[in-house]
C-alpha cells in the first residue's frame, strides 16, 4: 500500500515537472515568438510595428511572406507562426474619436481590451459585451471571433460598423456595410488572412452599472435550467466542475444599486485546489466526488456591483490549453452532457471546469455564429498535461452536434470541414484571393484551412 502510494506520488511529481524552455534565440540570431499557451512558436526573420495605416500598407506590400499579424498571442492555434515577417499592432493603439449622439467610437486596431474599457468609460461608452478575459488586442479578438455570453449579445466583432484594412497590394480600404461591403462581410472575422486591420468604428452602448453574482449550484440544476437562466439574465454562463456534482454560475444584470467593487481574484487559488484534489484522488473518482462536494456545498455567493467593463472579464492566470466549439443552442446541453460524461469516464487528469456560454447570431461570413444562435462548450487542460484527447474524445462529440470551432482554440479541422460548416465559405475565400492572390498572408496553418489540398 505504502509503495503504491509512493509510486503514484512519484508519477505526479514527474508529470508536474516544468516543460523545457525553448531557446530565446535560434542559430541565426532570430528572437523567439511563442504564444501564451506554449502550443505554438517560431523565429521570425523580420519584425515590424507600423504606426499608421499607410505605413502598414507600405510595409505589407514590400514584406516577405508568410506575413503574420500578432496581438496579445493568446490564440492557441498556429495563426501567428512565421519564419519570415511578423507584424505587431502595438504601435497602433488608443481611441481616435467618438460620436456621443450615435454612441460610436473610432479605435486603433492594436488597442488591448483592458485599455479600451476605461478609455470608453471616460467618454460615457462601453462595449456591449466582453469576453471572459480582456488581454486580447481588438484586432486579434475580433479576427478570431472572440465572444462573451448573453442571448442578446453578439461576439465582439458584432459591434464593428466599419474598419480600415491595409492589403498586401499596398492599399488601405475603408470597409462597411455600404463601402466595400464584400470585404466588410468577409474580413470582419478574417484570421489576419485578408490584410492588416488598422482601425475600427465600434457601435457601443451607454455606460451601465451591472450586478455580478457568482455562486455554486448543483450542475444538474444548471443544465436543466439553462434555457431559463439565459432568458432571465443579461449575461449568464456556468462552469461544470469535473468529478463533482456542482458547477459555478455567473450572472450579470443591469442595476441601480450602489457600487460594491469586486474582491480579489480567487480563480487561481480555486483551480489549484481542484488540481490538488485531482492529484490526491486521480485514481479514486468516488472519493474525489465525495471530497469536492463537501468542500463546495457551503460556499456563499459572491456579489459585485460596478460598471460592466470592470466585471465582465476575469483574470485567468493559470496557463492552460483549450478546445472550444459553438453548437446550435438547442444542441448545447445534450452535447455538454456527453462531453462531461466522457471526461469523467476516461480523463481523470482533467480538473479545470468546463465552460458553457450563449452567443447571439451575426452575419459575418466567417463568424462561428453566422446565422444561428449558438452555445459554446470549452474544455481545458493544465498546460503541463496531455491534450491529445481533445481531438480523439471531445472534438468528435462536438462535431456530431453541428459545432463550429473557435478560430483561436485548438481543433483539427481542414478546408473541406470548414467548407461544410460555413454557408458563405467560398464567397469569403474569393474575396481573400482577390486581396492576396500571391498568398503572402498564408502560413502553413492557414494554408491548410483556406486552400483545398
Amino acid at each position: 500500500m505504502i509503495a503504491g502510494a509512493a509510486g503514484l506520488a512519484g508519477r505526479r511529481i514527474w508529470l508536474d515537472r516544468e516543460p523545457a524552455a525553448l531557446p530565446a534565440v535560434d542559430g541565426s540570431g532570430r528572437l523567439l515568438w511563442q504564444n501564451w499557451a506554449a502550443t505554438e512558436h517560431s523565429y521570425p526573420a523580420t519584425r515590424l510595428a507600423p504606426k499608421s495605416a499607410d505605413e502598414a500598407a507600405h510595409l505589407l506590400r514590400r514584406a516577405r511572406g508568410p506575413v503574420r499579424m500578432v496581438g496579445a498571442s493568446h490564440s492557441f492555434t498556429g495563426l501567428v507562426t512565421t519564419d519570415a515577417t511578423l507584424v505587431s499592432l502595438d504601435g497602433m493603439t488608443g481611441v481616435l474619436g467618438h460620436d456621443a449622439a450615435t454612441c460610436q467610437a473610432s479605435v486603433l486596431a492594436g488597442t488591448r481590451l483592458y485599455d479600451l474599457g476605461p478609455a470608453l468609460a471616460a467618454i460615457g461608452q462601453e462595449m456591449p459585451n466582453l469576453p471572459d478575459i480582456n488581454k486580447q488586442s481588438l484586432a486579434g479578438g475580433t479576427q478570431t471571433g472572440t465572444h462573451g455570453t448573453g442571448r442578446a449579445f453578439k461576439a465582439v466583432h458584432g459591434g464593428i460598423v466599419a474598419f480600415d484594412i491595409a492589403t498586401p497590394r499596398g492599399d488601405v480600404l475603408e470597409c462597411s456595410a455600404t463601402s466595400n461591403p464584400e470585404v466588410f462581410n468577409a474580413a470582419r472575422v478574417g484570421l489576419g488572412a485578408f490584410g492588416v486591420m488598422t482601425r475600427y468604428t465600434l457601435q457601443n452602448h451607454p455606460l451601465q452599472r451591472v450586478k455580478k453574482v457568482t455562486g455554486l449550484r448543483h450542475r444538474e440544476e444548471l443544465m436543466e435550467g439553462w434555457d431559463d437562466l439565459v432568458r432571465r439574465h443579461r449575461n449568464a454562463e456556468f462552469y461544470v466542475i469535473p468529478f463533482s456534482h456542482y458547477g459555478q454560475l455567473i450572472t450579470h444584470d443591469e442595476t441601480d444599486e450602489p457600487v460594491r467593487p469586486r474582491g480579489p481574484d480567487t480563480d487561481t487559488d480555486g483551480q489549484m485546489k481542484l488540481k490538488m484534489a485531482r492529484d490526491v484522488f486521480e485514481f479514486a473518482a468516488p472519493l474525489r466526488f465525495w471530497t469536492l462536494d463537501r468542500v463546495i456545498a457551503d460556499m456563499p455567493d459572491q456579489i459585485a456591483i460596478d460598471e460592466g467593463w470592470k466585471l465582465l472579464s476575469n483574470e485567468r492566470s493559470v496557463r492552460n490549453r483549450e478546445i472550444e466549439y459553438h453548437v446550435p443552442r438547442e444542441n448545447q446541453i445534450a452535447a455538454l452532457r456527453e462531453v462531461v460524461a466522457a471526461i469523467e469516464r476516461t480523463r481523470s487528469d482533467v480538473f479545470i471546469p468546463v465552460e458553457v456560454r450563449s452567443i447571439a447570431p451575426d452575419d459575418a461570413w466567417l463568424s462561428p455564429f453566422y446565422g444561428r444562435e449558438s452555445g459554446s462548450i470549452a474544455v481545458h487542460t493544465y498546460y503541463k498535461d496531455d491534450y491529445a484527447f481533445f481531438y480523439t474524445l471531445i472534438e468528435p462529440i462536438l462535431r456530431r452536434y453541428g459545432g463550429r470551432p473557435h478560430w483561436g482554440k485548438l481543433n483539427s479541422l481542414k478546408y473541406d470541414d470548414f467548407a461544410a460548416l460555413y454557408p458563405r465559405w467560398k464567397d469569403a475565400l474569393a474575396v481573400r484571393e482577390a486581396l492576396d492572390p500571391e498568398g503572402k498572408l498564408l502560413n502553413p496553418t492557414l494554408a491548410k484551412v483556406l486552400r483545398r489540398g
